[in-house]
């Protein structure tokens, strides 16, 4: 299984538009290679590098298995958005308070779908995965704030 984006290379960096300082939408994203016995795909998108703890910035699950695309700013009916470390139910794009930060968006084939209500957050829906997991990818990218507005 594979996720990539054509708005930016794994370990590269992440274009301001998909930041705060830019239109704060998410990238459009391909997935390759789907396990066919995959009932639903789940994504994550988290920032190891927050100054307290991870930061959770996308939450979706119940994306169908057939789903080769994820366009940019993709809207809330698409599938399930859960709780970001904002406590909104939508993507938050890269802005990082210093330096340069990574960001992980993790793609999850899990053999069903997932009843879960919209106010779960992160750790709630890894518990959920647990024993569900078929197979996963990631996507890195990086993103350090510039000094001057876009």
């Amino acid at each position: 299984m594979q996720i990539i984006s054509p708005n930016f290379q794994n370990n590269s960096t992440i274009p301001a538009k998909y930041t705060c300082q830019g239109e704060n939408i998410s990238p459009e994203l391909h997935f390759f290679n789907i396990p066919i016995n995959a009932k639903s795909l789940v994504l994550i998108m988290d920032d190891p590098d927050a100054p307290n703890q991870t930061f959770t910035h996308w939450i979706m699950w119940n994306i169908e298995p057939t789903t080769k695309i994820l366009k940019e700013n993709i809207g809330p009916n698409f599938a399930v958005q859960g709780l970001n470390s904002a406590q909104t139910n939508q993507y938050i794009g890269p802005c990082p308070p210093s330096g340069i930060h990574r960001y992980f968006f993790t793609i999850y084939a899990i053999d069903s779908l997932l009843d879960l209500p919209q106010n779960t957050n992160k750790e709630g829906l890894l518990k959920a995965l647990e024993g569900k997991i078929i197979d996963k990818n990631q996507l890195m990218g990086t993103y350090k704030k510039s000094k001057t507005s876009l």
